[in-house]
C-alpha cells in the first residue's frame, strides 16, 4: 500500500526535509567576518548542528512513516514528531538569523530556496496526517458494518 496518497506527501516532505541539507536559507554577497552565520557567506543547516539534527530526524522520520502504512496509528504519531521537529527546526533557524541581525548590518541578504523548505514540509506533512487519518476513519467504519 506504498502507492496511497499520503505516501506521495510523506516523500515530497522528506524531500524537502533532506533538500534543506543542501540549499541554504540565505547568502550575502561578501562573507561577513563577525558574523557565525554568514562567515562562508552562505547561512545553511550546517551552521548550527541543533538545525542539522532537527532537519535530517524531520526528513528521516517522514521518510520512515511511509512503510508503516500498516499501523496507521503509529504513522500518525511519527508524522506529528516530523512535523513538529520541522517547526521546531523553523524557530530556531529564524531565532539564529535574527540574533546574527546585528553583525550583518550593511550587506543585501538574498533568501535562498531552503528558506521555503521548511513550509514546504510543513505542508506535505499536515496533508499527509490528514489523508492518514481519513483512511484510519475508512478502516474504522468498515469494521463498524461487520
Amino acid at each position: 500500500m506504498v502507492q496511497r496518497i499520503q505516501s506521495i506527501f510523506l516523500f515530497l516532505a522528506a524531500a524537502a526535509g533532506f533538500g534543506l541539507l543542501k540549499l541554504p536559507f540565505a547568502t550575502t554577497t561578501e562573507t561577513v567576518a563577525a558574523s557565525p552565520l554568514f562567515a562562508d557567506a552562505s547561512y545553511n543547516v550546517n551552521d548550527n548542528i541543533g538545525l542539522l539534527v532537527l532537519f535530517a530526524l524531520a526528513g528521516a522520520l517522514a521518510l520512515g512513516s511511509i512503510f508503516l502504512y500498516k499501523n496507521r496509528p503509529l504513522q500518525m504519531k511519527i508524522c506529528r514528531f516530523a512535523i513538529i521537529a520541522d517547526i521546531i527546526g523553523l524557530v530556531l533557524a529564524v531565532v539564529l538569523f535574527w540574533q546574527d541581525g546585528t553583525n550583518i548590518n550593511a550587506e543585501a541578504i538574498n533568501d535562498g530556496a531552503g528558506a521555503y523548505l521548511p513550509f514546504g514540509f510543513l505542508l506535505f506533512g499536515i496533508l499527509a496526517l490528514r489523508f492518514i487519518r481519513k483512511d484510519d476513519n475508512l478502516v474504522k467504519s468498515m469494521d463498524r458494518l461487520r
